[in-house]
């Protein structure tokens, strides 16, 4: 056949010439080097919400009205806790903070507003200076203080300033926010995005601005943009100076037990090596950004790389026992692994290109980079471990590097034979009764697992509020950095419930001239839905017409305009609204117009607010309601805002979790019938293998909700790369059952293909379990949940493998209407001859 060619041509090769295939395979490495000099990083939110009609929408209106006010581009916002942050002394204390920053070169600082400036202006009205407010501050009297923080107890932007806790009569309060605006040329207002995406021109800013603020003494905390951005590149860097290090320790020393050989154990770790190199090379050729979702790359290459070294080195092994020599012992084991390397490499493949259908681009790009390392793994274990191990074993005992055991792991009569004879025994005695019990307990999983929460958010990807203690006491570089922002978030949304609570945006596009666009702007607010922030039956809203109403309760010149052109007496004009508009942006509330309504009179924005412990994704449907509401023929409109685009992330999470999955499963069975089809003549094989991994999934599913662990950006992809990855075992298993069992009874063929093959499946997810199973030590959350779901996935992998498929084999043997205490006719019911079959045909003492 043809694939028996391509692969006694490769057998050859690697037997007949492996020194040039080595030096290839190092040219093909330094061409792969070079790429990684122009690997880039991307971090953040903004990666995945591009493309959303939602984060679109929430772009025009960054672009047509501005920064907000939280932690936007432009603005850094001073956090300060005391026992009573109105007292003089904290006044003055945040004051004095903000005089430095505006003193301090290249802090840009325009404008400046806290608490304290309002008090102060309060009380002097003349007081327009930072300087002039601390003199007023000074020489007040704590009574006067109080008097003036009394007199602003109804004023919204001063009471949202301070925390919940404010007290008026007592003139307290246990938090309060100063904001600091700089001037940012080019930076277009892109504040969020700017957050979002791992990269701000506040960063350098606002760290120090925290230096400075520093000085002052007191508990006031630098918050912004640029903090976070700095958080979610970092966290990236501490996470690998964290991971990496670990893993290599701990699979260093399970390959240590694995491979029992110095020689074999420096070939095997630089082998994997070259495929990091590879893939990350591939990455900076390919112009693909490192993400925080490129980090796992590397432990799921360190598992499929382990598992492939150690079988090929086990495999040589177990025919140099037989008696053969070097180049005969590799021949023999290149042919018979390369085609179940090729299977595995083509379900590994599949699982993660399955990515491909997410609509999310980081979840794509992290399916194809691991999907390229996969390949590139194939062939550097495939084809360069095995040429270079030739090359090595023929010096042997001409290099300085002892030797210590060449047994294969799982020999008959070892420690491990009678653990992983259970499955045998099981399948002796009860196949049926088994498999029926494993369906249920499928079913069952999967049942429990439809439970499984999905999120996305900020958080997702900043470092936790609380860096565990032993990561706290590692020495430097591997210490992680201080980290303030989840900290800082939660404390905001803990203390100003009212101002940093949660908010939908309504954008409308259309002819804000209309004379129904007002009334209808206004009419979307009415009765609103629970999430929404309520007042008299009307929800909370910020936008144009609010904007009109406040400028006609303080300029009867306008209130009488306004009542000319309004026909039903609501307040809200009707006619003439350019009139309307052209009074306003010629008067001093013309930058408070502004936010809300653009320049070319084309679009508007309502901003509600939101429960502060409203449901994300409750939040985004109740917007989608409301906006639902504006029905004008000139005019459309799209929820918008934060959360809106963090729940619209979150069902595409849930999507791209679904679609992967069916893709990746329903590719595998296609894919494995056709592999047995051709090359074994054995299609149902392909059936039989899918069957310990349907299990496995539904059980990982089941961990995932038992867990509390919900589809986020990272573990979205949890389900298919349980079938990439755990298809390996089970290929292995089936692969060498079909090998024993035309030469042996069924119980012969079942004990020696789980003792042979059984023994290096457990050597390698033991070494891939704890390699990927580090990320848990990983500062980023998702990726510790990430790690630990993958190797939990590997797990399951075996135990189904070992404790399943030979259950499975059994029956599927019985289907087939073979004599158990027989070896298989070839002639009959396996037609294709094994490759490698005339060289072990005979053979007793033969094991994978």
């Amino acid at each position: 056949m043809n694939h028996e060619r391509v692969v006694e041509a490769v057998a050859k090769e690697i037997t007949e010439r492996p020194g040039r295939l080595v030096i290839a395979f190092l040219l093909l490495t330094v061409v792969f080097a070079g790429g990684l000099a122009n690997v880039s990083t991307e971090a953040g939110t903004e990666q995945f919400t591009s493309g959303i009609p939602a984060e679109e929408a929430l772009s025009d209106i960054q672009r047509e009205f501005g920064p907000s006010f939280t932690a936007d581009t432009g603005s850094t916002q001073l956090v300060q806790r005391d026992r009573n942050v109105l007292s003089k002394p904290a006044l003055l204390r945040l004051l004095e903070a903000q005089n430095r920053l505006q003193e301090t070169d290249g802090l840009r600082v325009t404008a400046v507003s806290s608490p304290g400036a309002t008090i102060a202006r309060t009380i002097d009205p003349s007081a327009t200076t930072t300087e002039a407010q601390i003199r007023v501050i000074e020489r007040s009297t704590p009574t006067e203080i109080d008097e003036a923080v009394r007199e602003n107890a109804d004023d919204p932007a001063f009471t949202g300033s301070v925390s919940d806790d404010f007290n008026a009569e007592a003139a307290s309060a246990s938090a309060a926010i100063g904001v600091v605006t700089h001037e940012l040329p080019g930076a277009g207002g892109g504040g969020a995005a700017a957050g979002q995406s791992g990269s701000s021109p506040l960063t350098d800013i606002q760290l120090r601005s925290q230096r400075v603020v520093d000085t002052v003494g007191g508990d006031i905390t630098v918050f912004g943009s640029g903090i976070i951005s700095e958080e979610f590149s970092s966290v990236i860097t501490d996470s690998l100076l964290i991971v990496t290090p670990a893993a290599v320790l701990l699979i260093t020393g399970f390959l240590i037990v694995a491979y029992r050989d110095l020689l074999d154990l420096l070939l095997g770790s630089f082998t994997l090596l070259l495929a990091v190199v590879w893939t990350f090379g591939f990455l900076g050729l390919a112009g693909i950004p490192f993400s925080q979702m490129m980090i796992a790359v590397p432990p799921l290459l360190l598992a499929v790389g382990i598992d492939f070294g150690i079988h090929a080195v086990n495999r040589y092994r177990e025919d140099r026992a037989d008696g053969h020599g070097v180049d005969e012992a590799m021949n023999m084991a290149v042919r018979q692994l390369l085609v179940a390397f090729f299977i595995v490499t083509g379900t590994t493949v599949i699982g993660f290109l399955a990515n491909l259908t997410s609509d999310l681009a980081p979840i794509r790009e992290f399916g194809l980079v691991a999907a390229a390392g996969i390949v590139f793994t194939f062939l550097l274990f495939g084809v360069f471990l095995p040429a270079a191990k030739v090359l090595l074993d023929r010096r042997r005992d001409q290099l300085p590097i002892p030797t210590f055991s060449q047994a294969p792991l799982g020999a008959e009569g070892g420690s491990l034979d009678g653990v992983l004879r259970i499955g045998v025994w099981i399948g002796q005695r009860a196949p049926r009764v088994f498999l029926a019990s494993i369906v249920v307990l499928t079913v069952a999983s999967g049942s429990y697992a439809a439970g499984i929460d999905t999120s996305f958010s900020q958080e997702d990807f900043l470092p936790p509020e609380d860096t565990p203690d032993y990561l706290q006491e590692l020495p430097e570089p591997f210490a992680p950095s201080d980290y303030s922002a989840v900290g800082t978030l939660n404390f905001l949304e803990e203390k100003f419930t009212a101002s940093q609570g949660g908010s939908v945006t309504i954008y409308v596009e259309g002819d804000m001239e209309d004379p129904t666009t007002l009334e209808e702007i206004h009419r979307m607010g009415d009765d609103p839905p629970s999430t929404f922030v309520a007042e008299g039956g009307h929800a909370d809203e910020q936008s144009i017409v609010t904007v009109i109403q406040q400028r006609a309760a303080s300029d009867p010149e306008f209130r009488r305009l306004v009542d000319r052109n309004d026909r039903n007496a609501n307040g809200i004009p009707d006619d003439n609204l350019g009139e309307i508009y052209d009074y306003l942006l010629s008067s001093s509330s013309r930058d408070q117009a502004l936010q809300y309504l653009a320049e070319d009179r084309r679009s508007t924005q309502v901003v509600y607010s939101t429960e502060a412990d409203a449901d994300q994704s409750a939040v985004a449907a109740d917007g989608r309601t409301v906006a639902d509401r504006y029905r004008t023929t000139s005019g459309t409109t799209v929820a918008t805002g934060s959360t809106v685009v963090f729940a619209a992330v979150s069902d595409l999470i849930f999507t791209s979790a679904v679609q992967s999955l069916a893709v990746a499963l329903s590719l595998t069975v296609v894919f494995l019938v056709l592999m047995y089809g051709l090359l074994e003549g054995l299609p149902s094989m392909g059936i039989v293998n899918t069957i310990p991994i349907i299990a496995s999934v539904a059980l990982v599913a089941a961990t995932m909700r038992l867990a509390g662990i919900a589809f986020n950006a990272f573990t979205a992809t949890i389900l298919s790369l349980t079938i990439g990855l755990g298809i390996d075992y089970s290929v292995h298993v089936v692969h060498r059952f079909v090998d024993e069992r035309r030469e042996r009874d069924l119980v012969t063929a079942l004990e020696r293909t789980v003792r042979g093959t059984g023994g290096a499946l457990l050597g390698s997810m033991l070494t891939t379990t704890t390699g990927i199973g580090v990320l848990v030590f990983a500062v980023l959350t998702i990726l510790g949940q990430f790690g630990v779901l993958t190797a939990v996935s590997i797990f399951y992998s075996f135990v189904t493998s070992i404790l399943v498929l030979p259950s499975a084999l059994v029956v599927w043997d019985r289907l087939k209407g073979h004599d158990p205490d027989q070896p298989v006719d070839a002639e009959l019911s396996l037609s294709v001859p094994l490759l490698g079959d005339d060289d072990r045909r005979g053979d007793p003492a033969h094991t994978d």
